[in-house]
């Protein structure tokens, strides 16, 4: 595996793993390497160290962990920000339904329930079935809560 530095057309740099430098030939060629922020398929290599780990002879320091000022769960870019915020926008404004998604959206649709703002969770092939049937669906760009305990 070999991680890129990448730049799309507009400038906006991200990184990405490839298997091999020939599969991100092939796949960039073939327009299938993207930009997460505006979709372009216009992306160049940038220039990149790479990740050479000290020897343990040199007394290298190790990485500090994160702390308190710096949690893992605090977005990291505005693209995280903006995730974040989407999923504070559907909690605060949906019911959350679980695993029963499709019966409540199912329900709706068909006018035996009261219409509502939902969000939960259901099988690729359900997902399918209601769009298929005409029921106003979409896949949400993050996970449900869980119990964590």
């Amino acid at each position: 595996m070999i991680r890129y530095s990448l730049k799309c057309a507009i400038d906006h740099s991200f990184d990405s793993w490839f298997q091999s430098a020939a599969a991100f030939d092939a796949l960039a060629a073939a327009g299938h390497v993207t930009c997460p922020s505006c979709g372009s398929a216009q992306i160049v290599k940038t220039l990149m160290a790479p990740a050479v780990a000290p020897a343990r002879k040199s007394g290298a320091s190790v990485p500090e962990l994160p702390t308190l000022e710096s949690p893992l769960t605090t977005p990291a870019n505005p693209q995280e920000q903006a995730l974040a915020k989407l999923r504070a926008e559907v909690e605060a404004n949906s019911d959350y339904v679980g695993k029963s998604f499709v019966a409540e959206a199912r329900k709706m649709h068909e006018g035996t329930a009261p219409p509502r703002a939902i969000h939960g969770e259901a099988r690729l092939d359900e997902a399918k079935k209601l769009v298929e049937d005409g029921v106003p669906v979409m896949p949400l760009p993050f996970l449900p809560p869980r119990k964590l305990n």
